[in-house]
């Protein structure tokens, strides 16, 4: 022991082992404190009881020896750190020359295993910037992993560890794959083989378990565990195609079956997955479920989730049934019932293959949405909602080259719905009128009485809405109201269904009830006594002759709210009824039939039924046989 640090033991200055400690912090040698870090004993002072260090960032600190035999750690020189600061140059050269020997020697400074943001606080700041370190490593990972003598982990809150012999990368692979326990472990292990597959020498004796051993765990997870099981049937079709020598023990187990055993559980099963592997189980829809599976995929976009909603679409293109999936989006929005996903999808692949659907009709599907999705916290509705506030482009493009009566009729829709603000419908509304200049009237009340357009309707069908209205105001409003009432005693607003179920409900009378103040506000009813038979006007029976084959058939033009397709019965405000209005005998007209357009000749045009004022509404209105 050096003899001053002798002399401070026998005054009693310090114990034993103090000096003993400080007897290893001699000039030059290189030590680490935990809040100053890393330093160099600068020199003794031991008459004022002292040691100096310089710090990085604090030079020349003085430091009491028993506090210093108490919190300084020597290191070696051969340390990382002690490396740096004796030679910087040299270690940034072997930042090239050798990166797996700089790893080894940090992790070999930090006891043999550290962290990623260990390692990264060892580099960052004299060695590399953020940008660089990511880099560098990035690199640098993917030839440790070769090395042999590195574990590096799957996640990147585990250790980087040194082992003290080398293990091949196929080896350490299977070893991953059998001690796998978590489901996602054993998918990661499995993706891990397949992607280095080639770095088995032996893969029959090697991977030929590995397949046994997924088959058996896909079978044995199917029930309970479904997502797992398409993992693990899919990494097995992988592997079985990258190394022929491996066999199935298990044949019938195939990716087609599955789906077709889970294909009520596909809703649940697919958001599970990741997205590769689900888009691998959507494309084997036609051949596990045949002619049926275009009703599953329309079901399964109808599902909230986005990642499905834009691969099924695929699906139809590649199977070359675009054409299916374009009918069922056209009545889905005329009908209101696509979902917010399936609306956001569609306006923002506007300007592809779908790009005719981006119409009118769809703004009065989008708000209906919204209007579903308004009380229920678990919806996507903010996303539609997000995209037709911020997508200027959207309402313009939606109304390119449409009448002007179609978008009077959208901006009164708008006008109606509870989702927005005052504020905001002024804003969505200034979008329709910039285009239209003429409806600024809609929303300032200044149109003219003389050109304000009135509905004609059968007296029946208006009593019919009058009645509806008459129900809503008096015993379904009331109603809702109560329950509202009931459910919010229930508490926590947050997870009380019947709350939403009962707040939703609300949205869609107060909408109706707007719908039918204005419907009935506009509404003219007639018995379409008289009509002008002169030409095709409301009230008559048209009968038509197709020019090709001869075959004639009839229609009934009748009121905006008399429909019965199936009698011959249609509004006069449908594509067929416009169209045939102020026809004369012997014209000639041209409508879309099932097999594409055709062309009629006007034959006959005869008084219509008379409204009877029945009580089931046009079911009473007579036609007469022609």
């Amino acid at each position: 022991m050096d003899p001053e640090l002798q002399k401070l033991v026998e005054s009693g200055k310090l114990t034993p082992k103090a000096a003993d400690q400080l007897e290893q912090l001699k000039p030059g040698t290189f030590c680490l404190h935990k809040s100053w870090g890393f330093g160099r004993v600068a020199e003794w002072n031991l008459l004022l009881n002292q040691i100096v260090i310089d710090f990085q960032g604090k030079k020349g600190h003085p430091m009491q020896l028993a506090y210093a035999s108490d919190h300084l750690t020597v290191i070696s020189p051969t340390h990382f750190l002690a490396r740096k600061a004796t030679d910087l140059p040299g270690v940034k050269e072997l930042l090239k020359t050798d990166p797996a020997g700089v790893v080894r020697n940090v992790l070999e400074s930090l006891g043999g295993a550290a962290t990623l943001p260990q390692i990264s606080q060892m580099m960052v700041g004299d060695l590399f910037n953020e940008a660089e370190w990511k880099r560098w490593w990035s690199s640098t990972s993917k030839s440790l992993k070769k090395d042999g003598y590195f574990h590096i982990p799957t996640k990147k809150t585990e250790p980087v560890k040194l082992r003290g012999e080398k293990v091949s990368r196929a080896d350490e692979l299977i070893t991953f794959f059998n001690q796998a326990r978590q489901p996602k472990e054993q998918a990661a292990a499995l993706d891990q083989i397949i992607k280095f597959h080639h770095e088995f020498d032996n893969p029959e004796t090697q991977l030929q378990p590995i397949i046994t051993s997924i088959e058996d765990n896909a079978a044995r997870n199917q029930r309970f565990n479904a997502p797992l099981a398409f993992e693990l049937v899919i990494a097995r079709d992988d592997l079985l195609e990258r190394c022929p020598q491996l066999t199935s023990s298990n044949p019938d187990l195939t990716l087609e079956r599955l789906v077709a055993d889970e294909e009520v559980r596909l809703s649940t099963i697919l958001p599970k997955l990741p997205s590769a592997k689900e888009r691998r189980i959507l494309n084997v829809l036609p051949k596990a479920l045949g002619p049926t599976w275009t009703v599953r995929a329309f079901q399964l976009m109808q599902v909230d989730n986005a990642r499905t909603v834009a691969q099924i679409p695929r699906v139809f293109v590649e199977a070359g049934q675009q054409a299916d999936l374009r009918m069922h989006l056209e009545r889905r929005i005329r009908e209101h019932s696509l979902t917010s996903e399936v609306l956001v999808w569609l306006c923002r692949e506007r300007d592809g293959e779908w790009r005719d659907l981006v119409a009118p009709e769809l703004l009065g599907a989008m708000l209906s949405a919204l209007e579903r999705d308004q009380h229920n916290e678990n919806s996507r509705g903010s996303k539609l909602r997000d995209l037709l506030l911020d997508d200027r482009e959207l309402i313009p493009d939606m109304f390119s080259g449409a009448e002007v009566s179609v978008a009077r009729d959208a901006m009164r829709r708008l006008m109606l719905t509870p989702v927005f603000d005052e504020l905001t419908k002024r804003s969505l509304l200034a979008r329709i009128i910039k285009l239209y200049p003429e409806l600024e009237s809609v929303i300032t009340g200044e149109q003219k009485d003389e050109k304000t357009e009135s509905l004609v309707v059968s007296w029946t069908s208006l009593d019919k809405r009058r009645a509806e209205y008459e129900e809503i105001i008096n015993k379904k409003i009331p109603e809702n109201s109560k329950e509202i009432g009931v459910a919010r005693s229930y508490g926590d607003l947050r997870e009380n269904f019947e709350f939403k179920a009962a707040k939703e409900m609300q949205a869609v009378l107060s909408r109706r009830k707007s719908e039918l103040e204005l419907m009935l506000q506009q509404a003219r009813g007639t018995s379409f006594e008289n009509p002008d038979t002169s030409q095709v006007s409301i009230g008559t029976v048209v009968t038509l002759r197709d020019t090709v084959s001869g075959k004639e058939e009839t229609y009934t033009i009748m009121g905006a709210w008399d429909s019965d397709p199936d009698r011959g019965i249609i509004s006069y405000q449908t594509a067929i009824g416009q169209t045939l209005l102020g026809k004369k005998i012997g014209d000639v007209v041209t409508l879309n039939t099932e097999g594409g357009e055709g062309q009629f000749t006007v034959i006959g045009i005869e008084p219509g039924p008379v409204d009877l004022f029945g009580s089931e509404g046009v079911a009473e209105i007579a036609v007469p046989v022609v």
